[in-house]
């Protein structure tokens, strides 16, 4: 409740330190966000080498012949 508090009370000032505080806030924003990015980057490598694998053996039907399914 308290961290609440202090960011309604950030939004409500206006002195020129309230500057400083969001510079530090989006600072911290943009930081999680690279490492949320980061760890997101490192599992997508090995995910899109399972799907290339998977479907590079999978056939397509190239037709649409009576009692073929799709």
């Amino acid at each position: 409740m308290k961290f609440l508090q202090a960011l309604r009370n950030m939004r409500k000032d206006e002195d020129g330190a309230v500057t400083v505080d969001w510079v530090v806030l989006t600072a911290a924003v943009v930081s999680f966000g690279m490492l949320v990015g980061a760890v997101i980057w490192g599992q997508t490598g090995g995910l899109s080498k399972t799907i290339a694998d998977y479907l590079g053996t999978t056939e397509v039907a190239t037709t649409f012949a009576a009692g073929e399914s799709l």
